[in-house]
Order: C-alpha cells, then structure tokens, then sequence
C-alpha cells in the first residue's frame, strides 16, 4: 500500500527535520543510522524485513533498551496515520544540550518543544501532496510502549539511530499505517525553512 517512492520521501522529509529542528544549529552534526526497517504491502500484522543500507535486513531492535523514554507525535489525514516516535534519556549530556543556559525551562519543555517543531517540519513538508493534515499534541511514554506499534498494523516501521554533536545519541521511529495506497515523490530541499514552527500555535 505504500510506494518505494513514498516510503523515499518519507526518510527524506523525517531527515531533514532532524537536521533542521534536533541539531543546535545548521552547521551543526546529525548523523542517522539506520537501525531496522519493515514492511506490510497488506498491512497484516508481521510485516517482511526491508534491507536497510548496510545491505542486511534487520529482524528485530530493542530501542527500549538503548533508551528510557519517547516522544510521540502523531499525523493525521485521510490516506494515512504517521506516528514519530523520538527516543530519549534524561541524561545530564541531553539536558545540556537541549536546555543549554536557559534555567527557566525544565528538560522536558524544552524537548517536547523541539520535538513539535520537527514533527511540525514533517506536516509542513506533507501537505504540498496532503493538503488535509492535522498534528496531536506530543507527549511522553516509557519506551516499553515501542513493541506495541505492531498492534497499529503498520504499513511502513523504520528506526534511525541520531547522533548530535557533543555526543549526543538519540532514535527516532517512523511508523506509518496507510488507509489507501500511497505513492507520492517528495522535494526536499536541503535549505533551512521556519515552516514547521507555525505548527507550536
């Protein structure tokens, strides 16, 4: 149900949020690995392996044992459900590098604040081919939640692992369950835009 194409333009617009809402700043690193990939053409509940870029097809990662927490940030239209999960801990290195010198904002805020703007980056760069798109609230769960988005029936799961500079690690889960099929080419330009910020209003 879900194109070659679409499942590219997906990876695409999700790696340009991250390089444009997660890193300090534009020059800054992000690096994403990716870490397992499936596939449901049916949208049945054991999706085949996709071979990630490395050439193997993975069966399997346990994201709730390299990190505590998600984020989840939904994507609602008509064709389709996107779920993006961000995976984080509360260490002091994350804290530091997400609150910086900012003493009025706790982690939290401020994480869930840039993980809206990154999901709000993906909206905005959906609805060019989805013009009917509505964003949730984000909010936080135990990473044990992760092995239950296969209850969703998902059509397209895909994780990434990022690395910030400053050593840095976080994830990121696309889950995406279509009600139609999806087949649409994305332009991602590699330019910064302050599109998905309207989206924290």
């Amino acid at each position: 149900m879900i194109s070659a194409h679409a499942r590219e333009s997906f990876e695409r617009i999700l790696h340009k949020a991250a390089r444009t809402r997660l890193a300090r700043s534009p020059d800054a690193a992000c690096d994403m690995v990716p870490l397992g990939a499936y596939l449901s053409a049916a949208g049945d509940a054991s999706p085949s392996p996709v071979a990630d870029t490395a050439g193997s097809a993975s069966t399997g990662v346990d994201l709730a044992a390299r990190h505590a927490n998600v984020v989840v940030l939904t994507i609602s239209g008509i064709d389709f459900r996107l779920l993006l999960l961000l995976h984080f801990d509360d260490d002091d290195a994350t804290k530091s590098y997400f609150v910086g010198d900012d003493q009025d904002k706790s982690f939290r805020e401020a994480f869930l604040e840039i993980s809206n703007l990154c999901c709000g980056a993906i909206n905005q760069a959906l609805l060019g081919d989805f013009p009917d798109l509505g964003m949730s609230t984000p909010y936080v769960l135990s990473a044990r939640c992760v092995p239950h988005l296969m209850q969703l029936k998902p059509n397209y799961l895909a994780s990434w692992e990022i690395a910030l500079d400053g050593g840095v690690r976080l994830a990121a889960t696309l889950c995406v369950c279509a009600h139609a099929p999806l087949d649409f080419h994305a332009e991602v330009s590699e330019m910064q835009d302050s599109g998905g910020e309207l989206e924290l209003f």
